[in-house]
């Protein structure tokens, strides 16, 4: 069995149409939008909307961990545009979810990240897209759970969610053999970024089941540039699948 895995693909269409070539199954852990790019600041929903020089701004801020700052200014570039922000917002992002979707490889298991938004998703799954959050489903003989979404930021990303409400889903998926998240587990090494500089939120829930019921392998993504792509907790390997929007390759998990 052989099982191709991705997360944060934000926005790469082309890599994603060639992810799942020679794999028996496909799992993606989310994070499809590309709201902002750190990297290439003309790229991006904020950058097709309001230019490069604002997108140069808002970047800059958020680098500087000046939120209230960023916040302000992206006020003021919505409210520089001609009605309701939100059908602006609503048609760049349906605009990434078709491309997306379009060459999505099937047979594929799907769970939200961060930055999506779930209530979209339905309007563009094809045959053979399964969408799990707190769910269990078996492929090849083992059991995977799925957990998706992130915890409360100052970024204030669109799918973020109480500690509660997140650990209620992890609870729901209880022992499986695989658990697939979006974010990683709360282990310091894991969540911080060594490009960004800061500590990404993690789960303490997602933690507490690793050591409760021992999973062969915790699957997910969000850290872009870990300082560890991979912790041990007793017989569980955690493993942060990779900034697929950066490498274009997907990990491959086979027995």
């Amino acid at each position: 069995m052989r099982i191709h895995v991705v997360s944060d693909v934000h926005g790469n269409v082309d890599a994603l149409a060639r992810a799942g070539d020679g794999a028996d199954a496909f799992i993606c852990l989310g994070d499809l939008i590309l709201f902002v790019d750190y990297e290439d600041h003309g790229q991006g929903i904020f950058a097709e909307l309001f230019g490069q020089e604002n997108a140069d701004r808002f970047i800059a801020l958020r680098t500087q961990k000046r939120f209230d700052d960023a916040r302000d200014f992206s006020r003021q570039m919505w409210g520089s545009l001609e009605g309701p922000a939100w059908p602006h917002i609503e048609g760049a992002v349906r605009r990434q979810y078709a491309a997306l979707f379009e060459v999505m490889p099937a047979p594929a298991y799907l769970t939200y990240g961060n930055v999506d938004i779930p209530q979209m998703w339905g309007d563009y799954l094809r045959d053979g897209h399964r969408v799990l959050d707190g769910e269990v489903v078996e492929i090849g003989g083992r059991t995977f759970g799925f957990v998706g979404g992130g915890l409360r930021t100052e970024y204030r990303t669109p799918y973020e969610l109480d500690d509660e409400v997140y650990a209620e889903k992890v609870v729901a998926v209880g022992k499986v053999d695989v658990l697939c998240c979006h974010i990683p587990p709360a282990v310091p090494e894991l969540l911080y970024d060594t490009v960004a500089r800061r500590f990404e939120r993690g789960s303490e829930a997602v933690l507490r089941a690793i050591r409760e019921t021992q999973p062969h392998y915790v699957l997910f993504g969000h850290v872009h540039q870990p300082l560890a792509r991979r912790v041990r907790i007793g017989r569980t390997e955690c493993i942060n699948v990779g900034h697929f929007r950066a490498s274009g390759m997907p990990y491959v998990l086979s027995w």
